[in-house]
């Protein structure tokens, strides 16, 4: 199926849309926006808290469309943020919905799109991303990947 007559375009996009449907089942929700909008947020509170290094190597494992996102308004010089708690880290991704869904379950979120990634980038990028981080936010990664 064609869709913009450009094959890497579709070729992007075509690898960008299961992650979105991996993600919509994983939560449940049928609101494709809101799905990509909790993916698209989830990267970039990750993002924020890595190293710029390590950010760069986790942004090469992701399709390109999906990597456009997650380097969307990046500002390397501010990162990496310091956040050592859950509470700190959920709070970006609820700040990122306030006006989204601001009843979304940050939790539920972060732990589903950190399900996705760990089944999708090579496990030794999973463990470099889980090792740069503070056990309380290793604790949101699934359990196979953090043993």
């Amino acid at each position: 199926m064609t869709m913009t007559g450009l094959d890497i375009f579709d070729a992007t996009v075509q690898k960008t849309i299961p992650w979105v449907n991996d993600l919509a089942q994983e939560l449940g929700w049928e609101n494709k926006h809101q799905v990509f909008q909790g993916l698209r947020g989830t990267l970039h509170a990750l993002r924020d808290r890595l190293t710029v290094e390590e950010a760069a190597h986790l942004g090469a494992q992701l399709p390109i469309l999906l990597g456009g996102f997650y380097y969307e308004n990046w500002r390397p010089g501010a990162t990496p943020t310091k956040d050592r708690t859950q509470e700190a880290f959920l709070s970006h991704i609820r700040d990122y919905f306030r006006n989204i869904n601001p009843d979304v379950d940050a939790e539920e979120l972060v732990r589903a799109v950190f399900k996705i990634l760990a089944q999708r980038v090579s496990r030794g990028e999973i463990a470099d991303v889980i090792n740069m981080m503070p056990p309380a936010l290793r604790e949101l990664w699934p359990d196979a990947v953090r043993t």
